[in-house]
């Protein structure tokens, strides 16, 4: 008879202070926010009202509006950042992983250093490079002859929101870049010398062998992509405020929320209905990662190694 095997105690005494500290300011909160939503104000005081908050949310024009404006908004960001920032770190992996490159490790810091700048500093530091009265853009794009080209970015309505999302590119490049980086790095050794003994190198060689085994690492970095934006708020809300000017153009879910929730100005807060923005924000991201995890991530495993 074969002898049972000990319990490893130990793992859960190196587990439970991240789980405690995980559930005090994550999933209490999170619960806790859930349940606020079902209850609003009524004559009696706080009344149970159920599912009465997201009907509002979502069928009063005076709340669908923002909140169709605001979902729009957010998808736009996301796009940019999967359709610029994701691409634009899987090439720069790319280039830096190659072997006879010099100074890798420099280009590899430059480039992920704004990942961990606060979103204060880059958000006023954007506004001031392109502002059009003390900003450097109007300088340096006339310095090569395209001054022409120099607008309000921020000031417009149909730029403001896209100049928004390239800055949060231009931060969080690096992030996927480092991800595609390691990702290129395990690949054995044995599979590329392979590759090249059968005159797979260069350019082919990354679309034919390398991108198949990092497309895991790839739909990892996008969920990932998809989450951070849809909880987007530090960036959109130092460069132009809680109102998310002009005229609401760079309104996402976040600054929604805060809006909503906390008050603004002559807005009062209702705690009660941003709680329910704040579930929707839920039900919307749990979705997108459930499509990934069923639908996407099942489909990937077959390119693992």
């Amino acid at each position: 008879m074969a002898a049972r095997r000990p319990f490893r105690w130990h793992i859960l005494v190196f587990l439970a202070p991240a789980v405690l500290v995980y559930t005090a300011i994550m999933i209490i909160p999170l619960f806790g926010t859930l349940n606020l939503s079902l209850f609003n104000k009524g004559p009696g005081g706080v009344e149970f009202v159920g599912l009465s908050n997201f009907a509002t949310l979502f069928g009063d024009p005076r709340w669908s509006a923002s909140f169709w404006n605001a979902l729009g908004n957010n998808a736009w960001f996301f796009l940019i950042h999967m359709l610029v920032q994701n691409p634009i770190g899987i090439a720069l992996a790319a280039i830096l992983s190659t072997p006879r490159l010099r100074m890798a490790a420099f280009y590899r810091t430059a480039i992920f250093i704004p990942t961990i700048l606060s979103f204060v500093i880059v958000g006023f530091v954007w506004k001031l490079i392109l502002s059009p009265i003390w900003g450097i853009a109007p300088g340096l794009l006339d310095m090569v002859g395209l001054k022409s080209l120099f607008a309000p970015w921020l000031g417009r309505e149909e730029y403001a929101l896209t100049t928004l999302a390239l800055i949060s590119v231009w931060q969080f490049v690096g992030i996927p870049m480092m991800l595609i980086y390691a990702a290129m790095l395990s690949i054995p050794d044995e599979i590329l010398e392979a590759a090249e003994m059968d005159g797979i190198t260069g350019t082919s060689q990354f679309w034919k062998i390398k991108l198949p085994l990092i497309l895991p690492s790839i739909g990892i970095i996008s969920i990932l992509t998809f989450v951070g934006n849809f909880n987007a708020f530090d960036l959109i809300y130092v460069a132009q405020g809680a109102l998310a000017g002009p005229d609401f153009s760079t309104d996402i879910l976040g600054t929604f929320l805060y809006r909503t929730f906390f008050g603004f100005q002559l807005q009062l807060g209702d705690p009660y209905m941003g709680s329910a923005i704040a579930g929707a924000m839920f039900g919307i991201i749990l979705l997108g990662v459930c499509i990934y995890l069923f639908g996407i991530q099942t489909r990937l495993r077959r390119y693992q190694f």
